[in-house]
């Protein structure tokens, strides 16, 4: 992962996880419901977005590497492990 890409993810994980001790400091004082069900989106919304950042991280620099390699053994398996982690993105 390149250094800026990893920097900003850093970040986000950071904020995530206060928002995930929110969500525990909520449930321990019995908040409302509806309240906790906004966080917990919130906190899935957050986590899309590093996942679709590291994934564009990936496609520009792993398999753009194994496209220019020249290499096609590597570009099937990069093509290969980026449809599989695609498909389970979707589950």
């Amino acid at each position: 992962m390149r250094s800026p890409t990893k920097e900003q993810v850093l970040k986000r994980l950071s904020r995530i996880e206060g928002q995930v001790r929110g969500l525990s400091r909520m449930v321990e004082e019995d908040r409302y419901c509806i309240d906790l069900i906004t966080q917990v989106s919130a906190v899935r919304a957050a986590l899309k977005r590093v996942e679709e950042e590291v994934l564009r991280d990936h496609v520009a620099h792993c398999v753009e590497h194994a496209i220019r390699s020249g290499d096609a053994e590597d570009q099937r398996r990069k093509v290969k492990e980026l449809m599989d982690v695609i498909v389970r993105a979707e589950r």
